[in-house]
């Protein structure tokens, strides 16, 4: 028996279907069906057509037992009936994961994985609506005011193409991995992006949109730390000192 097999009879028992109705539906003989949720894995056709079915990706079908987490609980986005794992209250109202600096070590091999996000801490925003929303913690002193004791909430984007640019997102890389960055179309290449820092001293650099795995607009953000009046002009000084070496320093290789 395969994991596929178990989550084919798991989503036809669920449905209240029986095999014959099942392989009528898929325009198979039921002998055929029957062998499926047997050890005989269907060809990609035939997976193709069972995923849109049941509205679950085949990527799930074949690599996770979707018995182990609330299945009807589980959003999908339109059109392509992937699965995404967001999860939902008994309300319907979206709830916000929280990727804590723990977890986000382990997020970009476990952004898919309906258990882990299962896992993560949940809150509700009362101003937030009709969107998918997740909470990731910002690193390092690329995008002032932000920084290590900052999150950023995003609102999931399912194309690349909702992205505005000069607006600022949350992508999930497999290069960079989690990163908060100010996103710009390449003038002339609409298949890689410019990522901006808005703190100058970091130069900008290039993503190809086919590296790109998820991507969060921003839509507000919180900060875990009393922000001191100080730390914007300290952080400025620094800055600027830090720009004045670089440029003496690439004069110098001129």
């Amino acid at each position: 028996m395969s994991i596929f097999s178990d989550n084919l009879r798991y989503l036809r028992v669920k449905s209240g279907m029986t095999q014959q109705k099942i392989a009528d539906e898929l325009k198979i003989p039921r002998e055929r069906y029957a062998k499926y949720e047997g050890t005989t894995d269907p060809p990609l056709d035939c997976l193709q057509r069972i995923s849109r079915y049941f509205h679950v990706s085949i990527d799930l079908l074949l690599s996770f037992d979707i018995r182990r987490v609330p299945y009807e609980n589980l959003l999908q986005l339109e059109e392509n009936r992937i699965l995404l794992p967001i999860t939902v209250d008994s309300d319907g109202e979206n709830k916000i994961e929280i990727v804590t600096a723990k977890a986000r070590a382990g997020y970009l091999t476990g952004y898919g994985d309906p258990e882990f996000v299962e896992n993560l801490q949940r809150i509700s925003l009362p101003f937030l609506s009709n969107g998918k929303y997740r909470a990731f913690p910002i690193e390092g002193d690329s995008m002032p005011p932000h920084n290590d004791k900052s999150f950023i909430v995003g609102k999931y984007l399912e194309k690349l193409a909702d992205i505005k640019d000069g607006k600022t997102y949350v992508v999930l890389s497999r290069n960079d991995g989690i990163v908060y960055k100010r996103l710009f179309r390449k003038p002339k290449r609409e298949t890689i992006f410019l990522f901006h820092s808005d703190n100058n001293i970091y130069k900008p650099y290039e993503v190809k949109a086919n590296e790109i795995l998820e991507i969060w607009e921003h839509v507000c953000s919180f900060c875990t730390q009393e922000f001191q009046p100080d730390d914007l002009g300290v952080m400025n000084v620094k800055d600027m000192f830090q720009q004045l070496r670089l440029e003496i320093s690439e004069l110098k290789k001129g």
